[in-house]
C-alpha cells in the first residue's frame, strides 16, 4: 500500500518538474525579446508586423586530433530606442568610453525623440558588450552578432577558406560544405511586445572534424616556405595524403594569407592552388607510363631498352633530357635517369586506346571529386579531339602536353601505393550533428591497375630512388617515388618558356606498406639549372624524416 501511495506524489514531482521547466523556457524567451531585444520589438511597433531572423551557430571545424581551426565567436550590435531613454546625456557619457565615441556624438544619437531606433555601433568586443549590459541602461540594446574566427591565422588557410561578415563562405571546405555548416535560421514575426505569433527555433550547424592533421600541416607549410625561399621560386605546393583511405594528411601551398585578415588580402590568395591550378607535371607522369605498360604487359620487369638518346614521331621529335643515349636500360633505368624516349616508345607500343584509357583510369581528365569548393578537372586531349596528334600519345607519356591538378597527381601515385586501387581524396573524416557522429567512409573508386603491377612497379621506384634520386632517401627506410622537372607552356607563342621549369617529387613510404604518399612541388626556381632532384627530392626527404617520427613508423631496414 505504501508503495502505491507513493506513486501519485512521484508523477506529481514529475509533472511539477516539467511544467517549471516550461516556464523557465517561456521566462527566458520573454526576456530574451523584451529585454535584450527591446529596441527591436520597439520599431516593429512603429512600423508594423515584420519577420526577424535569428542566427544559428555555424559549425565548428577541428582537425583529426580535436584542435580547433575555425569556430564562431560572438561580437555585439549595439543599439539604441531613444524613446525609452530617460536621460540621453547620462546614457552617451558612460557608453562613450566603452564605445570610443565622444558623448556628443552619441548624444546626439540618442536625444533624437522622432527616431524610433538608432544603430550605435555595428560590432564591438563580447567584453565591452558584457561591459554595456552590466550598467543595466534602459533603451540599449545588445545584439549579438556572430563572427568566424581562425585560431591558428594562416595554417591550412586555402583548405579552410572563410566566410565574411555577411555570413557568406568562399571557397574551401567552408564553401564546399556551407549547407551543413550554417545551420538554419530560426525568426520571429510580430507586431507588438507581446505579440510573438511566429516564432521558429534556429537549428545550429553540423561540426566538422577534418582529415588534416594540425602537426602535420605546420611541418609541410614550415617546408614549402624554406624550399621558396632557399631556391627565390616564386611559390609552390606540398601535399601528404594516406593512400589507404584517401584521406588528405596535409595541404599547402605558397603564398597564403591570414583567415583572419581576409578583408585585406587579394581573393586569389585564397583559392587552392592543389584544386583549382593546373600544370605540366613532367616526369613524375612516368610512373603513369609504366603502370600502364606493365599492366596491359607490353613490358615486363625484366624488359630492356636499346636507348639512343632521341627517336623520331610523326610530327615531333623525342630526346632525352640533354639528348643523352644510355644504351641498352631496364625499366628502372628508365625512372631511374628519367629518359624521355623509352617512356614515348612504351607509350606508342600500347598505342592511342589502350594508353589513354589507362589514364584515364588513374583519373586524368576529370575532377577528383574532392570535398574542396574550386576544384577543376585539368586538361588531357584525346584522339579524336580536334588537336590532338600522334605527338600527343609520345609527349604526354612524360608529361608534357598534359595539365594536371597537383591532387590528381598525387591521388594517381597513391593508387600505386595502395596496391592498384584509385580512393577519393577527402579532408572530413567526420560530420557531427547535434551529437551524432557520421564517419565520413573511405570510398574505393575502381582498380587502376593489378595488385601484382603495383607491387613490381613499386619495386622498380624504390631501385630507381636508390639508383639515381638520393636526395630523396630516408636512412632505414624504402623510398619509391619520382622526379619531375617540367617546363612552362607560353600561352602567346604556343611553345614553351625559356629557363623557367616546375621541379617536383612524389613518393610513398615505407615503400613495402606505405602510410603516406608526398607531393612537392615548386614554382620557378630562380636558378632553372636545377630540377626536381636537386629542389624537390631534398624537400620530400625532410618531410618524410618527420612523419616517420609523428606517425610512429619505425625503420624497415639498418640505416
Amino acid at each position: 500500500m505504501a508503495e502505491s501511495a507513493s506513486q501519485p506524489h512521484g508523477r506529481l514531482a514529475f509533472l511539477s518538474t516539467i511544467l517549471i521547466g516550461c516556464v523557465l523556457i517561456l521566462v527566458g524567451q520573454l526576456v530574451r525579446w523584451q529585454v535584450l531585444q527591446r529596441g527591436r520589438l520597439v520599431q516593429a511597433e512603429a512600423e508594423g508586423s515584420q519577420e526577424t531572423a535569428i542566427q544559428p551557430r555555424r559549425g565548428t571545424i577541428r582537425d583529426r586530433n580535436g584542435h580547433i581551426l575555425a569556430l564562431d565567436i560572438f561580437e555585439y550590435e549595439v543599439s539604441a530606442a531613444p524613446k525609452v531613454i530617460a536621460d540621453p546625456w547620462e546614457v552617451a557619457s558612460k557608453l562613450a568610453p566603452i564605445l570610443g565615441s565622444p558623448p556628443q556624438q552619441i548624444y546626439r544619437q540618442i536625444s533624437d525623440r522622432e527616431a524610433t531606433y538608432v544603430q550605435l555601433a555595428r560590432r564591438i568586443p563580447w567584453s565591452a558588450g558584457e561591459a554595456i549590459r552590466s550598467l543595466g541602461l534602459s533603451g540599449i540594446t545588445l545584439d549579438p552578432r556572430p563572427k568566424r574566427f581562425y585560431p591558428e591565422g594562416e595554417l591550412a588557410a586555402q583548405v579552410i577558406s572563410f566566410v565574411n561578415e555577411e555570413r557568406e563562405a568562399y571557397s574551401g571546405v567552408e564553401g564546399y560544405y556551407d549547407g551543413l555548416l550554417k545551420g538554419l535560421h530560426g525568426s520571429w514575426e510580430g507586431a507588438s511586445t507581446i505579440d510573438l505569433s511566429r516564432f521558429t527555433t534556429i537549428r545550429d550547424g553540423c561540426d566538422l572534424v577534418l582529415t588534416i592533421d594540425r602537426t602535420i600541416q605546420y611541418v609541410v607549410e614550415r617546408e614549402l616556405e624554406d624550399a621558396i625561399s632557399r631556391w627565390g621560386a616564386k611559390g609552390g605546393t606540398i601535399i601528404v595524403m594516406d593512400p589507404r583511405s584517401g584521406g588528405i594528411l596535409a595541404m599547402a601551398s605558397h603564398p597564403s594569407c591570414d583567415l583572419n585578415q581576409y578583408g585585406m588580402k587579394s581573393l586569389a590568395l585564397f583559392l587552392n592552388p592543389a584544386v583549382s591550378s593546373q600544370y605540366e607535371p613532367g616526369s613524375v607522369f612516368k610512373i603513369v607510363t609504366m603502370a600502364a605498360g606493365l599492366d596491359a604487359g607490353v613490358i615486363t620487369p625484366q624488359s630492356t631498352f636499346q636507348d639512343k638518346g632521341a627517336m623520331g614521331v610523326k610530327g615531333c621529335t623525342i630526346q632525352n633530357p640533354g639528348g643523352h643515349p644510355y644504351g641498352q636500360v631496364t625499366v628502372a633505368d628508365v625512372l631511374a635517369h628519367s629518359l624521355n624516349v623509352e617512356a614515348a616508345r612504351v607509350s606508342t607500343i600500347l598505342g592511342p586506346e589502350r594508353f589513354y584509357e589507362y589514364v584515364r583510369r588513374f583519373g586524368f581528365g576529370q575532377a577528383t571529386g574532392v570535398d574542396l569548393a574550386g576544384e577543376i578537372p585539368g586538361m588531357l586531349r584525346l584522339p579524336g579531339d580536334g588537336e590532338w596528334s600522334e605527338c600527343d600519345l609520345a609527349t604526354n607519356s612524360f608529361g608534357q602536353g598534359v595539365a594536371v591538378t597537383p591532387l590528381q597527381m598525387i591521388t594517381a601515385v597513391s593508387a600505386v601505393a595502395n596496391g592498384g586501387l584509385l580512393m577519393k581524396p577527402h579532408v572530413v573524416e567526420q560530420i557531427i550533428d547535434r551529437g551524432t557522429v557520421t564517419p565520413i567512409q573511405p570510398t574505393v573508386l575502381h582498380r587502376v591497375i593489378a595488385e601484382r603491377t603495383a607491387h613490381d612497379l613499386t619495386a622498380m621506384l624504390v631501385e630507381a630512388v636508390e639508383e639515381g634520386m638520393r636526395p630523396a632517401m630516408v636512412k632505414g627506410y624504402k623510398i619509391a617515388g619520382k622526379t619531375g622537372t617540367a617546363q612552362i607552356p607560353d600561352l602567346d607563342s604556343g611553345g614553351y618558356l625559356k629557363d623557367r621549369f616546375i621541379a617536383s617529387f612524389v613518393g610513398y613510404a615505407p615503400a613495402d606498406n606505405p602510410r603516406f604518399v608526398v607531393l612537392v612541388k615548386i614554382n620557378e626556381p630562380k636558378d632553372p639549372s636545377y630540377g626536381g632532384l636537386e629542389v624537390a627530392a631534398p624537400v620530400f626527404s625532410s618531410v618524410a624524416r618527420k612523419l616517420f617520427i609523428h606517425l610512429g613508423i619505425p625503420p624497415t631496414e639498418e640505416p
